[in-house]
């Protein structure tokens, strides 16, 4: 179930609730009140999202809408041709209801680095719904929508999905095209989905995902079913728990809500073993080298001269200078400063070989895991519940941090979702679910079990 009463289906409903007090400004743009005119074709499993509304993450380009990337560099922005996971959706039947805010060119963990202003927390207005994709998890926590489409390069569908108290999915690095999906961090950036339920996010990746030609990193690899997966039983399933994910720092009722998540499994059948990633704690340092050095590459483009914003100037270089200073804010300006700095001559192996070393034995704890019997991994999604708006808007660190239990996943190109499990102090959180690569079904099938428990409980 949504966490918010919001419309249901109707794209002028959408648009009166955003524009009324109780907005959550999830939205940038909104498609016109239209259905298709003929069936939709059937997927490459036969799935279909006739007539369902899906919201699209301002960072994957549309024919029809305007891509801003929520930057002043991209403002009205029209692209020439569309993302592979949008066409996807249309060819199934889904209608795009509009496209989402987001921390400028996905850079944030709370949606205030928007250039159009921050998206609010459905159940409280003065929290964030976390970030990058935001106005994504906001929309379906709201009601809106019922699936929506984001994007993770560090855990920017993960953590927003728990502090929203809804679903969502980072697949395996290759299993969605990247086609038509700004860059930020190539390595690292991946298509991800939400759903009101495991079942809605799961259909929605079955869906988009697939090989795509356009997209020189995407795997021809089999889709599985996953929305038969859903309903698949976990009995004889060992579930591990990563002790470094459970410091002595975590908040004692986020805690609380693993262990009972884990005695929800252990209910369905599944056994529980303590496991050590002990390469975890070097996660957020390293990723806060790779990802700003390949944002400062990707984002060199915005110029001034190909698309985008201008700034009248005398020269070309004052036109650069210009043009960026007015255009990218200041979170995208410290982290293309940061990668210019880890790439330049004399730091280049000291910091950027460094991390890619880091990454590899990232990679090296998870292979050693999951061969050791253990066939998915569970943990808290975030270290706390939504922090209030301004919270740690100057303190870059703290902000970095939200992301310590996410970005894992990324370096490795593991599969990774989180699912409500409970509410601190009336606020949503999540657990979260790593699956070895391209077990997307596997681990749909812990988190259903984990919704079928909560839901039985609740009744």
């Amino acid at each position: 179930m949504s966490t918010g009463a919001g419309p249901t289906g109707d794209i002028a409903e959408i648009r009166a609730a955003e524009q009324g007090p109780e907005g959550l400004n999830a939205f940038l743009c909104l498609a016109e009140d239209v259905r298709p005119s003929a069936p939709p074709a059937a997927g490459r499993d036969g799935s279909s999202l006739e007539g369902e509304l899906v919201a699209v993450k301002d960072n994957l380009v549309t024919l029809d809408l305007p891509t801003t990337c929520g930057s002043r560099a991209l403002e009205g922005y029209r692209s020439p041709f569309e993302a592979t996971a949008v066409r996807r959706v249309r060819r199934a039947g889904g209608i795009v209801a509009g496209k989402t805010n987001l921390d400028e060119f996905g850079m944030g963990s709370s949606t205030e680095n928007s250039a159009f202003g921050p998206t609010l927390h459905p159940r409280d207005r003065g929290r964030v719904p976390g970030g990058s994709s935001g106005g994504s998890a906001a929309a379906v926590a709201a009601g809106y929508v019922r699936m929506a489409l984001g994007s993770d390069t560090g855990g920017s569908v993960r953590q927003p999905a728990a502090l929203c108290g809804v679903v969502g999915i980072k697949p395996t690095y290759g299993r969605v095209s990247r086609y038509g999906l700004v860059a930020y961090a190539s390595s690292l950036d991946q298509v991800g989905t939400f759903g009101a339920t495991v079942e809605d996010a799961a259909k929605l990746l079955q869906v988009v995902a697939g090989h795509d030609p356009r997209d020189a990193t995407s795997i021809d690899r089999e889709v599985p079913d996953l929305v038969s997966a859903t309903h698949r039983s976990v009995e004889g399933l060992v579930v591990g728990v990563p002790e470094e994910f459970l410091p002595p720092s975590l908040d004692p009722a986020i805690r609380a809500r693993i262990d009972t998540a884990l005695d929800q499994l252990r209910a369905e059948g599944a056994s529980v073993r303590s496991v050590s990633l002990p390469s975890t704690s070097l996660a957020i340092p390293c990723f806060y080298v790779l990802a700003p050095a390949e944002a400062s590459s990707n984002l060199a483009r915005y110029d001034g001269v190909r698309y985008g914003l201008r700034a009248e100037a005398e020269d070309v270089v004052q036109m650069y200078e210009r043009t960026r200073a007015r255009g990218l804010g200041r979170e995208v300006k410290r982290r293309i400063m940061l990668g210019t700095y880890v790439l330049s001559a004399g730091y280049f192996d000291r910091y950027y070989g460094a991390a890619q070393n880091v990454r590899t034995r990232i990679r090296s704890d998870f292979e050693r895991v999951f061969s050791s019997g253990v066939d998915v991994l569970f943990t808290p999604t975030t270290p706390e519940p939504a922090f209030r708006l301004g919270e740690k808007t100057d303190d870059p660190v703290r902000m970095y941090l939200s992301d310590v239990f996410t970005v894992p996943a990324n370096l490795a190109g593991i599969p990774g979702m989180s699912v409500p499990i409970g509410d601190v102090d009336g606020l949503p959180v999540g657990g979260q679910i790593l699956a070895p690569w391209w077990e997307e079904a596997l681990m749909v099938s812990v988190g259903a079990a984990i919704e079928r428990r909560r839901e039985a409980g609740a009744s």
